[in-house]
């Protein structure tokens, strides 16, 4: 939409007729739809969905992430007039990307919640659309791998992170986001041989086969080689990719409940995430952004940008 059109527009996050392309709205009004996307429950034709997941209750210290993804979305509003940086197409203008709005769950419920969640992102990928899920605290990724499993088989996964979540936890009714890929492992919803974790910086003593990146290989070795490692590995199998937002040092994520020195500058995850472009990636999230604990928004910031590239990883994927 031009500018010379402002006085005549209508919130085009409701309005807009044609799903595809960028929208050019005030940053500071209307709804906050991710990318200004068109808000629809109606996914006949859509490439790529983006769903919120408001759940905070599997965190081991802070509570907020319940915010993020409303934070996300506002956060997103100031990046939408242009197409990311690095790439040369613009997933919004050849692909339908529609916001699909929250999972609508009972907080005070619980043990439904995993279900529940597993059961929405079905609905997304039965209707033929990619998923790209705004966290919520990172136990969510749990639920969203049984029905991408589901319908895939087992994911490589590929887990940006300070916290490997692989922790011992045999209680498959536990909802905790420190064990949730153990969880994902012993069920055979993760194939650990094809699977890399990026940016760990915290002691676990049994990955489970899963293949170990840590931030200061990261660091030493640097991004390219990094990102050739991690395609050998994942090679062409459904790929899941997952970030949780403390991957960053909190230096540039702030925002999170288990903040870890050490971590990886923006910069770091800009370029690895781009160049992992051609993995077979069938959908991913952004996870564990705690708004109450960044009042510069620099951590939803990130998230939004994070959210952007997974799009742009899975369109990547869509045109060959």
């Amino acid at each position: 939409m031009a500018l010379e059109d402002a006085k005549t527009q209508v919130d085009q996050a409701f309005a807009r007729t044609d799903p595809k392309g960028r929208v050019f709205e005030n940053t500071f009004g209307g709804a906050t739809s991710f990318l200004r996307c068109q808000y629809t429950k109606d996914l006949t034709g859509a490439d790529i969905a983006v769903t919120g997941v408001p759940f905070d209750q599997a965190v081991t210290n802070r509570p907020g992430t319940r915010l993020g993804p409303r934070a996300v979305r506002e956060a997103s509003a100031l990046q939408a007039p242009d197409m990311p940086y690095g790439w040369d197409f613009d997933a919004l203008e050849e692909f339908t990307v529609v916001d699909y709005g929250d999972l609508a769950f009972d907080y005070a419920n619980v043990p439904v919640f995993p279900r529940a969640l597993t059961d929405h992102i079905a609905g997304i990928l039965g209707a033929g659309a990619a998923c790209v899920a705004l966290g919520g605290d990172h136990y969510v990724s749990y639920p969203i791998l049984n029905a991408f499993a589901e319908k895939y088989g087992a994911m490589s996964l590929i887990h940006f992170d300070a916290h490997s979540d692989t922790w011992a936890d045999d209680d498959m009714d536990r909802i905790d986001h420190g064990t949730m890929f153990y969880k994902a492992v012993k069920t055979g919803v993760v194939d650990p041989a094809r699977s890399v974790q990026i940016g760990i910086r915290t002691h676990n003593p049994d990955p489970l086969g899963v293949h170990t990146i840590d931030a200061r290989e990261v660091h030493e070795k640097g991004t390219a080689a990094v990102v050739a490692k991690a395609k050998e590995i994942v090679g062409d199998h459904p790929v899941y990719l997952t970030f949780d937002i403390d991957a960053l040092d909190p230096a540039f994520a702030p925002g999170t409940g288990t903040p870890v020195w050490g971590g990886l500058a923006s910069w770091q995850a800009a370029a690895m995430l781009r160049d992992l472009a051609g993995i077979n990636i069938k959908g991913g999230d952004v996870v564990e952004v705690s708004p109450p604990f960044d009042t510069t928004g620099a951590t939803a910031i990130a998230g939004a940008h994070v959210a952007t590239e997974i799009i742009q990883l899975i369109a990547a994927r869509l045109r060959v």
